[in-house]
């Protein structure tokens, strides 16, 4: 009689349930796998065949047996060895040399050849999935049960237990009642990282206005681009954004760490990420490096930069139609990655962090150094920064080169730490205010959120009207300036936007060309 055993698949950052069907009968000797299986799952049959044999077993590969695996469902593509353990219990149970219950369990790992089990990637999807479905036990590689183990230390309700096994023969004797294991359960406070960040705000001497602009970005999540000369300082006042960040929630860390998990760069002694990301690709990265692909899918750096920044140093350096590839996910906050035979949708809300030089050499429009470029390579290097792109900017920042005096001067006032407490507080607010929407910072608005939360004044239209009017700013433009104006609304503590809240939104709006 065929045995059963529960495995899952993941797919995107989600898991569906896979059924491992076994079925052995007297012939020549021959193990097929059929349900659409990668490499990695074919080539399961001699790792699961030598890892019953080194654990004391008969193996299928020394008697006459037919063996048939089927992974259903059939036509969804099964990747990875994480089918090693389902695949050998299920061959155990149906040739009668192991008896256990396989109902309500869900089984995971890759199989070394002695036996041992090996770590595998997604744990994080499948268990969610393994609660939802209303599994009792997932059984997986002890390197896999912290990171498992996240979900039933958060919901003490939760009826699933979380088994971490070593080797193939441990899972085996507590399966049959021989062993006893104790359910993993990870306490959430052990993996709080404490704040350290690579720079602080108070290193950055001067630039005042493109600290003032950082304090806005972090407070209302906004999309920022500085420009200005090589060695003014862009670079590290990008760096310094983390630390003016408030920690993820919860719901938050457990999205971004089901991402990482997928992506299999979750650490190992840091099941839980509770620090918002902070990516810096190179200038030379591909677009599907950028927004994700591959085969199977794979998530990209703006997936890796959810719900914290990704940065991109010398922005016009980067392939233009990588460029053009953000416009989507910066509007939507999700990015969904079509093939010919996968449709995944991988979230990407982060906060666009971008520095540029004025042209090729850095100088141009420089008072204190001449440009070297030609006025073609100017409009080359300018060119590859589209207006649509442009648009979906929310503020631009000037960052000149700084003088000496400026340099030497401490500057206390704007330390990380003060600024973050105003950055907490106006992103308090705004969780306040969107508690019965489904977003979180004022940048997340859409049109009819737009209406309701961003009302102004008469003279504070007027002002518009005349931006709009002249052609100054586009729709999009004009609904960007009102979310930046409630942020800074926000960070005075006031419930109405005022004239000059406005009037700084649009002063971050103006900017030369670059």
């Amino acid at each position: 009689m065929p045995s059963k055993i529960f495995s899952a698949a993941v797919l995107g950052l989600d898991a569906q349930i896979i059924e491992v069907e076994v079925e052995t009968s007297y012939g020549l000797r021959s193990f097929n796998i059929v349900g659409l299986p990668d490499k990695a799952v074919e080539e399961s049959r001699e790792r699961v065949g030598t890892a019953i044999k080194s654990t004391g077993f008969k193996s299928p590969h020394k008697q006459p047996v037919r063996v048939l695996v089927s992974l259903a469902p059939a036509d969804l593509k099964k990747e990875g060895s994480l089918y090693d353990l389902p695949i050998t219990l299920g061959f155990l149970l149906a040739s009668d040399q192991i008896k256990f219950d396989p109902e309500n369990k869900l089984f995971v790992g890759e199989l070394a050849l002695n036996g041992r089990l090996r770590p595998v990637k997604g744990v994080l999807s499948i268990a969610l999935a393994a609660k939802e479905k209303g599994f009792e036990e997932l059984i997986l590689p002890e390197g896999n049960s912290t990171e498992a183990g996240l979900i039933s230390g958060h919901s003490k309700n939760s009826r699933l237990k979380i088994i971490g096994v070593a080797d193939l023969k441990e899972t085996i004797n507590y399966l049959e009642g021989k062993k006893e294991i104790l359910p993993s359960e990870t306490n959430i406070e052990d993996f709080l990282k404490k704040e350290d960040w690579p720079a602080d705000l108070g290193w950055v001497k001067g630039q005042e206005y493109a600290k003032r602009a950082l304090e806005i970005t972090a407070a209302g999540s906004h999309n920022l681009l500085m420009t200005g000369p090589p060695g003014a300082g862009k670079s590290l006042l990008a760096k310094t954004i983390p630390s003016l960040l408030p920690r993820l929630s919860f719901e938050e860390s457990i999205e971004v760490t089901r991402i990482y998990s997928v992506a299999g760069l979750l650490p190992k002694e840091k099941p839980l990420i509770n620090q918002r990301p902070f990516r810096a690709p190179h200038h030379a990265a591909s677009e599907p490096a950028l927004i994700g692909g591959g085969n199977p899918p794979r998530p990209g750096e703006i997936t890796l930069a959810h719900r914290g920044i990704l940065f991109l140093d010398e922005f016009p350096e980067f392939h233009r139609d990588v460029l053009e590839s953000l416009r989507q996910p910066i509007e939507e906050g999700k990015i969904t990655v079509l093939r010919s035979k996968n449709r995944l949708t991988f979230p990407s809300r982060f906060t666009l962090i971008a520095a540029a030089n004025p042209c090729p050499c850095g100088y141009y429009g420089s008072l204190e150094k001449e440009c070297s470029c030609h006025s073609l390579q100017i409009q080359n290097y300018r060119r590859k920064l589209s207006g649509p792109l442009m648009d979906r900017v929310d503020i631009f920042v000037e960052v000149p080169q700084l003088k000496y005096e400026k340099l030497v001067v401490a500057d206390e006032k704007n330390c990380s730490s003060k600024i973050k407490k105003r950055v907490e507080s106006a992103r308090q607010t705004q969780k306040e205010r969107f508690k019965t929407e489904k977003f979180l910072v004022n940048s997340e608005m859409e049109i009819p959120q737009i209406k309701k939360y961003c009302q102004i004044d008469s003279k504070s239209e007027n002002l518009l009207r005349k931006y709009v009017n002249s052609g100054k700013l586009s729709a999009r433009g004009y609904h960007r300036v009102l979310k930046v104006s409630r942020t800074i609304a926000d960070l005075d503590n006031s419930e109405n936007i005022l004239y000059n809240h406005l009037s700084e939104a649009l002063m971050y709006r103006t900017r030369e060309e670059v």
